[in-house]
């Protein structure tokens, strides 16, 4: 099981819920602030941290041997969305974010998982085999909404490889927003706080 944190909506009623996943070697806490950024009252948040101890904080795969580790918080991430459907948050009401590995995670579980979620949002990451992930896609996957942001002048992640990859995700048939950003390995400030959120907003139609 893995460990997590909900920070519960102003709107108490509302069962929106955006599921965040963090980069390599940090925590739930380093996105404690997203809440106060996005402005979004009828939005709960629920911070997750990956389940491998990494220098002071959580991995969610090895670099190195990567397929052992996303297999395996895939069926973690799984059995986390599968328990929020128990407590009454439907899939369709979820969001499911991440940054880095986070990202990773994210465009793997929510292109993988059987039942169509609220949008799926990848910052400064990649994809670990875009084919693969096609070949498998279940019918939910070919509905899901993705956005992916990347900075020009990442330097662990080159935007080049991922770029890439878009074009494979999008003749699947997958609804991709690709949006490239001045930066590095972060995140791009209100620019990119306002996209996220548009995109957040148009997952869930009044």
């Amino acid at each position: 099981m893995l460990h997590s944190e909900l920070i519960p909506a102003i709107d108490p009623h509302s069962r929106r819920l955006m599921v965040m996943l963090h980069g390599l070697g940090d925590s739930l806490e380093g996105f404690r602030w997203l809440p106060e950024a996005l402005r979004l009252p009828t939005l709960n948040y629920l911070l997750v941290n990956a389940p491998d101890d990494y220098y002071g904080g959580f991995s969610w795969f090895d670099l190195n041997n990567p397929i052992p580790g996303v297999e395996r918080s895939r069926k973690l991430l799984f059995a986390l969305l599968d328990d929020l459907r128990a407590k009454d948050f439907p899939p369709g009401l979820i969001t499911l974010g991440g940054f880095s590995q986070g990202c990773l995670m994210t465009v793997d579980v929510g292109l993988s998982y059987p039942h169509r979620l609220a949008g799926l949002i990848g910052i400064s990451g990649w994809v670990l085999d875009p084919e693969k992930l096609i070949r498998e896609l279940p019918a939910a996957g070919r509905q899901q909404r993705l956005l992916m942001t990347h900075g020009t002048a990442d330097p662990l992640i080159p935007i080049a490889k991922v770029r890439a990859q878009i074009p494979i995700l999008k003749a699947a048939g997958i609804d991709v927003t690709w949006q490239e950003f001045a930066k590095e390995h972060t995140i791009a400030g209100a620019p990119e706080i306002t996209l996220i959120r548009d995109f957040v907003r148009a997952g869930y139609p009044a």
